[in-house]
């Protein structure tokens, strides 16, 4: 017999001490089940039967076997006099917390992601002023869209790599090697064609209301997106294998400490790397305007090594044909937020707008990215995507169900959400303590932009609830798909909504909260 019969644990029923049996379920669906298991081996000398527990054995897309967890479910349903085993296996929940261990666990990342955001916000409030700020404002428009490529690269690849891990295949120094050059080249590739539109974006965005166009300008932003996109996700890529390498050694799980730091760093990193390469960019548009085209063409033109590279290993083969829908649609989502961003602080009414721009952004996107991962290994532990429609609402869940019922996502976004308030006051304090932005911290300001992040983290939450379900429902695994929306849609929600409550704030004539200088 190929598959043997494993003894688990014991299972009492009526005071009777019996063993539990593992049968594949495999073994159902063969015709020779009869020899494989004949009824008088499940029989005690005085004929009496001995319960059966039928075990689905089955890796999940994390690499996380459910055997252990389904056996705890089977024994706790003892108290049952029905032993059929017609039925199959209910899904285990993996997480057994309260609402106090998840706050304790999300508390550290969530500060340390938005301590990062608090310094590149002092880092844009700075460099708002500077020449190539003034007369190149489409540069605005890309702040969003690549910060948004933590999102939607670096996070994303901290999640592969982190599973790769996890289940096994970074063990030998081949598949090591194998893994760091597929994901690296993979990242390359798609940073710089998300750079090269995102700079497209923002040259149709800032045409648009204007209609005035420049070519210098033009080949200024997108030699400053490709090379910041670029240089950017090459320096992330190396400190989120080096964190996940690490951790590993040091036995710490990679999930629970690579995407706070690429939160945290991400930002900060982008943009200064824009800042800096678009200032001197620009300085030498007079003098060498050679220069901007050159960098343009550099990076466009490796662009074919990283594709064959990527192409060549298969673990990265199929991401890098099917990855590309939702970065490019949350890259067009932030740039609108770009846009918002652009035309607000153009203003020196709302000059202030700048340095809180990344924060609110930043925290947002930070924890509806927890809560989706959340609700993915939820998942994950039912089986694979598209395997159990069942886990997938046919309709949207109403409000009530995503943060008021029992159950443990319910329980994690109100943790969530509860954690916004507290956290962007220590942020705002953090900003206000070292005289960064032109907002005077009044009441009323604090009320309106409270206000806002509160309506933002809400509506991402909620949206988070279905769009995991959604699609999972359709096959599609939430890991690598509904990231890069919920946190363009953060950046646009929060840059909305904070312009809308500074403009709100200048109409009222809050003239104490000095909105603009």
């Amino acid at each position: 017999m190929s598959s043997k019969l494993e003894h688990k644990e014991a299972h009492q029923t009526n005071g009777v001490v019996l063993p539990i049996v593992a049968v594949p379920v495999d073994c159902l669906a063969s015709p020779d089940l009869q020899q494989l298991v004949k009824p008088s081996e499940f029989l005690e000398p005085d004929g009496e039967g001995v319960e059966v527990v039928v075990l689905e054995s089955r890796a999940n897309a994390k690499g996380v076997r459910e055997e252990d967890a389904l056996l705890e479910n089977g024994s706790q349903s003892n108290e049952s006099d029905d032993t059929s085993t017609d039925q199959g296996p209910v899904p285990a929940s993996p997480f057994k917390e309260t609402s106090f261990s998840i706050g304790l666990q999300v508390l550290f990342p969530f500060l340390l992601a938005g301590f990062g955001t608090v310094a590149a916000g002092m880092v844009l409030d700075i460099v708002q002023h500077w020449d190539v700020f003034k007369y190149v404002t489409e540069v605005f428009i890309l702040v969003p869209a690549l910060l948004g490529l933590k999102g939607n690269l670096e996070m994303t690849l901290a999640s592969r790599l982190s599973t790769a891990v996890n289940i096994g295949q970074m063990d030998t120094p081949k598949e090591l090697w194998r893994m760091i050059t597929g994901n690296m080249a993979l990242i390359q590739v798609q940073a710089t064609v998300v750079g090269f539109l995102a700079s497209m974006a923002a040259v149709i965005f800032g045409w648009i209301p204007d209609g005035h166009f420049s070519l210098d300008h033009a080949i200024l932003l997108c030699a400053s997106s490709v090379a910041t996109a670029f240089i950017a996700s090459l320096v992330l890529g190396m400190i989120m294998i080096g964190v996940i390498i690490g951790s590993r050694r040091m036995g710490i799980n990679p999930d629970n400490v690579a995407t706070p730091i690429a939160a945290s760093l991400g930002d900060l990193i982008t943009l200064a790397l824009l800042s800096g390469i678009s200032r001197g960019l620009y300085l030498e548009l007079e003098d060498k305007p050679y220069v901007n085209p050159l960098v343009c063409v550099f990076f466009v033109a490796l662009l074919p090594l990283w594709f064959i590279v990527a192409k060549r290993n298969p673990v990265t083969r199929e991401v890098l044909y099917s990855g590309w829908e939702p970065v490019i649609i949350a890259m067009a989502t932030s740039s609108v937020g770009g846009l918002i961003l652009d035309k607000t602080v153009s203003d020196p009414n709302f000059a202030g707008m700048a340095v809180f721009t990344p924060v609110i952004n930043g925290v947002g996107g930070n924890l509806v990215a927890v809560q989706a991962s959340r609700i993915s290994t939820y998942l994950h532990m039912s089986g694979i995507p598209g395997e159990s429609p069942e886990m997938a609402p046919r309709k949207c869940p109403s409000p009530c169900s995503t943060f008021f019922s029992s159950d443990v996502n319910s329980r994690s976004s109100r943790v969530l959400f509860l954690l916004v308030v507290p956290g962007h006051l220590v942020f705002l304090y953090t900003i206000s303590s070292m005289q960064g932005g032109h907002t005077t911290l009044t009441l009323i300001f604090i009320v309106f932009y409270m206000m806002a992040a509160l309506l933002q983290v809400l509506i991402l939450l909620y949206i988070a609830d279905w769009m995991v379900h959604w699609m999972w429902g359709r096959g599609l695994d939430p890991d690598n798909f509904s990231i890069p929306y919920l946190t363009a849609l953060g950046d646009l929600l929060g840059t909305g909504l904070l312009a809308l409550s500074f403009h709100i704030l200048w109409l009222i004539g809050d003239r104490d909260a000095d909105v603009g200088d």
